[in-house]
C-alpha cells in the first residue's frame, strides 16, 4: 500500500430517517469534508460503502460511509481493510461519542469500544483495539437511573438541534483542517491538536 493514501471511515446509518442523528456524525463530517473538495460519494458494493477519494498535498484520501448500519460497521470495515491491504495506522475512524461533551474532540490511537456499538463491532472484525478513532463529542442526555437506557438511545438517534449544529460546525471545521495536515504535521502534533480543542457556544 501507498503510504501516500489515507483511509478515513465515518460512522452512521444509512437511510433518510437517520440524517441529521447525532449518532451520524461520522457521516456528516465525512459529507463536509469531500464537499470541500467537490468530492461525489458513489456505492462500492464490494466494500459494503459510499466512497469518495480526492487530493491533498500529494496524498490519496479516501473516504468511507458503511451502509451496513451501526452495529455491523466492522463487516465494512474489514471489507476495506482487506481490499486495499491496510495498515492499520493509516485507519481512522470518526464516531460520535455520548460520554464526551458537545463541543470536544477526542483522538485515540487504540482502547476499548467504550460501549460504542460500532466500535465494538470493528473490534471484533479487525481481532485488535489498536486503530486511529477520533471521536465528536454529542453529550449526554439528562436522565434518571430508570430510564438512562432510554435516554441513551433516544438521544443518539435525536436530531442535531440548530444549536448543535452551529457548534458541531466548528467542530468539523477545526476536524478537517488537521486532517488535512497528515501527511505534512507530526502524528502527535495533530492528536494535541485535536484534544485541547473544545467549542463551546457563547
Amino acid at each position: 500500500m501507498d503510504n501516500n493514501e489515507k483511509f478515513i471511515i465515518g460512522l452512521g446509518n444509512p437511510g433518510k430517517e437517520y440524517i441529521n442523528n447525532r449518532h451520524n456524525i461520522g457521516f456528516l463530517m465525512l459529507g463536509n469534508f469531500s464537499e470541500k473538495y467537490d468530492a461525489k460519494f458513489t456505492l462500492k458494493n464490494k466494500l459494503k460503502s459510499w466512497y469518495s477519494e480526492f487530493k491533498i498535498n500529494n496524498c490519496i484520501y479516501r473516504l468511507f460511509m458503511p451502509n451496513t448500519f451501526m452495529n455491523n460497521s466492522g463487516e465494512a470495515v474489514r471489507a476495506i481493510v482487506d481490499w486495499y491491504k491496510i495498515d492499520l495506522d493509516q485507519l481512522f475512524i470518526i464516531v460520535d461519542d455520548i460520554d464526551l461533551p458537545l463541543g470536544k474532540i477526542r483522538f485515540r490511537k487504540k482502547g476499548s469500544s467504550g460501549g460504542h456499538n460500532g466500535l465494538k463491532n470493528i473490534i471484533k472484525h479487525l481481532n485488535t483495539e489498536d486503530f486511529n478513532r477520533i471521536k465528536i463529542g454529542i453529550g449526554s442526555p439528562p436522565n434518571t437511573e430508570e430510564t438512562k437506557n432510554f435516554n441513551t438511545i433516544s438521544h443518539v438517534l435525536g436530531n442535531i438541534s440548530l444549536r448543535e449544529k452551529l457548534i458541531l460546525d466548528e467542530v468539523y471545521k477545526q476536524l478537517i483542517e488537521s486532517l488535512e495536515q497528515l501527511n505534512t504535521k507530526n502524528e502527535d502534533y495533530i492528536i494535541n491538536e485535536l484534544n485541547s480543542f473544545y467549542k463551546v457556544k457563547k
